[in-house]
């Protein structure tokens, strides 16, 4: 561990488990609160005319990126409650930015906390669910004639940043 209580990196100490190998919470209690944020990023691959279906508004369950920008924010707080061992943290903000590309729908999600403990787990839940919402608003413009997506994809789902900082 790291002088502020952090794990330091080393792959021999398990933090998530007991000396006997039982699985635990870890227990952040002697920890400062810091301001901290974190942002992940994704895409979900799509077809350019389902593209231009969400860009005109023309899909028949209702506007794609504000059910998604809903789904993004309700996973982000409620990560806690499907990701073992994580925290629940105070969610300060959360912000969305959707980008319709040519062939596929790129989503940031930045989280905020002010806590003892990251935010990066929150992060990628909005991503992930934020773009499985948007599979799930189009997938009947998607399939294939066998009922098939052989295009559509989820990808590229990774952290771009976290931040840690004393509050001022």
């Amino acid at each position: 561990m790291s002088e502020d209580g952090s794990a330091d990196g080393d792959a021999e100490e398990l933090t998530h488990t007991t000396d006997e190998g039982e699985v635990q919470m870890v227990d952040v209690g002697d920890k400062p609160d810091t301001n901290r944020r974190a942002v992940a990023a994704g895409e979900i691959r799509l077809q350019p005319s389902t593209i231009e279906a969400i860009r005109e508004d023309k899909v028949g369950k209702g506007d794609v990126l504000a059910t998604a920008r809903v789904g993004a924010i309700q996973a982000v707080k409620h990560t806690w409650e499907t990701v073992p061992m994580c925290h629940q943290i105070p969610i300060t903000n959360v912000d969305t930015d959707f980008s319709l590309c040519e062939d596929r729908v790129e989503l940031e999600v930045a989280v905020e906390t002010t806590g003892k403990t990251g935010c990066e787990m929150e992060a990628l839940e909005g991503v992930t669910t934020g773009l499985n919402v948007v599979w799930d608003m189009v997938k009947a413009v998607e399939k294939d004639e066998d009922g098939q997506y052989p295009e559509t994809g989820i990808e590229n789902v990774r952290v771009l940043e976290k931040e840690k900082r004393r509050p001022e």
